[in-house]
């Protein structure tokens, strides 16, 4: 930009202007940097919000893996009580995994046979 000045002489002088400076500029462009540097380690980081998301399913899933698995210990820790403690589920696991009967009962067993694409079941 140009500056004019009128003299004593009633004749216009121009004279140019010397442009701002602006120091702050640098310096803004500085602490823009740095914020960005810092969103994107904040974002994609060690410890950023995608690795803490990440983070969080996996602890989400460790739990209902957890509480299933403590679930079934529960189911089994009843099964060992019964199995120590009840007759008649002594008795219905001998009949079923060894195959015992009292005296007097008779044990059929049944076998499926194809024959001709029809199941035919025989028992002994």
């Amino acid at each position: 930009m140009a500056a004019i000045t009128q003299t004593a002489s009633h004749v216009l002088d121009f004279q140019p202007v010397a442009p701002r400076r602006q120091p702050r500029r640098w310096w803004s462009r500085v602490v823009m940097f740095a914020a960005s540097v810092l969103l994107v380690n904040g974002l994609f980081g060690e410890r950023g919000l995608l690795e803490t998301m990440r983070a969080r399913k996996a602890y989400a899933a460790a739990h209902r893996e957890l509480l299933q698995l403590r679930q079934r210990n529960d189911g089994l820790r009843e099964k060992a009580r019964r199995l120590a403690t009840d007759p008649s589920t002594i008795e219905s696991v001998a009949r079923e995994a060894l195959g015992l009967v009292r005296p007097g009962e008779i044990l059929f067993t049944v076998h499926d046979v194809r024959q001709g694409g029809a199941i035919v079941t025989i028992a002994k």
